[in-house]
């Protein structure tokens, strides 16, 4: 059983101790997992190799996810409403299905700090990242969730093309310069943070107890989640959980079985803090 992450760049990729500690915890056999790099240009001949060569399943990364989510012969619902496709399986007939596990990842990590039924959801950004998780975030049956982005319209298209599918939750798109209100929830899925920088965010969008939560992790505090504990938020969260919940759900997917992703955060945030 081989299963590749395909990036480029990718030997910064922490999946395969992730998916190691998975295969461990059921003592699976021949299970194999290794990083492996794809020519820009070269993705679809990337995958049709790895396939030819007995590959069972990828996960896929920056820059590859819309390219797989062209590559993939089924979607998976929550895949094709995100556009884009973060796992691959290759099925009994030799076809592949894509999925995108980003928005489970996301909700089982943020339900271990929270709820989200009835909470006001405020997600930054309108990218991929973004795309791929608010339709499991309207799963959980929030208030109501508000886009932002930079770019307003790009926000506001992609909150109308979702709408018919957020199970009747108010999904709303806008600038960063239309927000208003307070929330209970903050996502920053923007990219932000990968560079230092902050997002132009008043403080009052966050509500009393609030829980800011940052979809970007690195050994030290990330710049959103500075910002919002300089406006007096006290439950903040990055995105390693994300990580490891979204890793999860691929394998089960690929493999039936369902790991315990508590012991392997708890390995993952130690090698953060070493």
């Amino acid at each position: 059983m081989r299963y590749v992450v395909i990036g480029n760049p990718i030997a910064h990729s922490k999946s395969p101790q992730i998916h190691a500690a998975f295969a461990a915890q059921f003592a699976l056999a021949g299970f194999g997992y290794e990083r492996l790099l794809a020519p820009l240009e070269d993705f679809d001949g990337t995958v049709r190799r790895f396939m030819a060569e007995g590959g069972r399943g990828c996960n896929v990364t920056v820059p590859f996810k819309e390219a797989a989510y062209e590559l993939a012969t089924h979607l998976t619902e929550r895949a094709a409403a995100a556009g884009a496709v973060n796992t691959l399986k290759v099925q009994e007939d030799g076809t592949l299905l894509g999925d995108n596990t980003d928005g489970a990842g996301l909700v089982a990590d943020l339900l271990r700090h929270t709820s989200l039924a009835g909470k006001r959801v405020l997600v930054l950004g309108a990218g991929g990242a973004a795309r791929g998780v608010l339709l499991p975030l309207a799963g959980q049956q929030p208030a109501a969730i508000l886009l932002a982005n930079r770019t307003a319209a790009k926000a506001v298209d992609l909150a109308a093309q979702l709408q018919a599918h957020t199970k009747n939750v108010p999904l709303r798109g806008c600038g960063f310069a239309g927000i208003e209100g307070a929330f209970d929830v903050v996502i920053n899925a923007t990219s932000a943070s990968l560079g230092g920088e902050r997002v132009p965010l008043p403080a009052r969008v966050f509500a009393s107890g609030a829980l800011a939560y940052d979809m970007m992790y690195g050994k030290g505090e990330t710049a959103f989640l500075a910002q919002a504990r300089e406006a007096g938020v006290t439950q903040r969260v990055d995105g390693l959980g994300m990580l490891v919940g979204q890793a999860a759900e691929a394998f089960r997917l690929w493999t039936g079985h369902t790991p315990d992703v508590t012991p392997v955060l708890e390995m993952m945030r130690a090698g953060l803090a070493a």
